[in-house]
């Protein structure tokens, strides 16, 4: 006889899975993008650089001369995987699919954080990130499943990604001076904080920050590591930058 209830095998949204999936969003460097091609309807996948603004959404960088710049033109409905495989089976390895709709990014007044902290993570773009034909993406998901490896799926909703950053213009505002000064004058706390994550190599940067932690690069790599608790004003982020470095340094 057929279980007409069959048992879920989601998971129930909790911190640590949260945890997780803005730690794949953050880490992301680029995804597969899935949109539905204007003349036939089917599906069509290509990849993409990505990266995020400060409170966790994430954006994109295509050409209106690519066929996806034309879908998404066409009918905004898009889904975008991020998470890498790793060693062994890459079914075993954490990823998340985001489901929405997908729209240029309008805001004048954040085009130029988006601009630099896409940068951050992608240096090679600025050879086009100007040219007139590029534009920045962003997907509003409606939709996200987190596969944290087997046994380890999750629905979640938009807001489970989204860093809070209401009443952080100030932080906003300071990001690109305190990763400039981080980045020279302090490469060997960055260096820690990439150690506190598992990394053994040095050379690291800071590519940006956000209320939450911050995210390095080297080269192809990317590491995310977290404060002990979300920035509250600008102000305290210079003593959650000391605490890391100490606390990675011990470690």
């Amino acid at each position: 006889m057929t279980d007409q209830n069959p048992k879920s095998v989601l998971q129930p949204v909790d911190a640590e899975a949260r945890r997780l999936a803005k730690t794949l969003l953050r880490k992301a460097r680029f995804a597969a993008l899935a949109v539905l091609d204007p003349s036939t309807g089917s599906p069509s996948v290509s990849r993409v650089n990505v990266a995020t603004t400060m409170d966790g959404r994430l954006v994109f960088l295509i050409s209106s001369l690519s066929p996806h710049f034309a879908s998404l033109d066409a009918d905004p409905r898009a889904s975008l995987l991020v998470g890498e495989p790793g060693k062994g089976d890459p079914l075993a390895h954490p990823r998340m699919t985001l489901i929405g709709r997908a729209g240029r990014t309008p805001r004048q007044d954040i085009q130029e954080s988006i601009r630099r902290r896409f940068l951050a993570k992608h240096p090679k773009s600025e050879l086009y990130v100007d040219f007139a034909d590029f534009a920045f993406w962003t997907l509003e998901p409606e939709r996200i499943s987190l596969n944290g490896g087997f046994g380890k799926a999750f629905e979640m909703q938009p807001g489970d990604l989204l860093t809070e950053t209401d009443g952080l213009a100030d932080l906003i505002a300071i990001e690109a001076g305190a990763v400039e000064h981080m980045n020279a004058d302090h490469t060997d706390a960055i260096d820690n904080y990439a150690r506190a994550t598992g990394q053994r190599d040095t050379g690291w940067t800071l590519a940006t920050l956000d209320p939450e932690g911050v995210d390095l690069v080297r080269g192809d790599a990317s590491a995310r590591i977290w404060f002990d608790q979300p920035l509250a004003a600008a102000g305290d982020l210079r003593p959650a930058l000391v605490k890391l470095a100490k606390d990675s340094a011990q470690g």
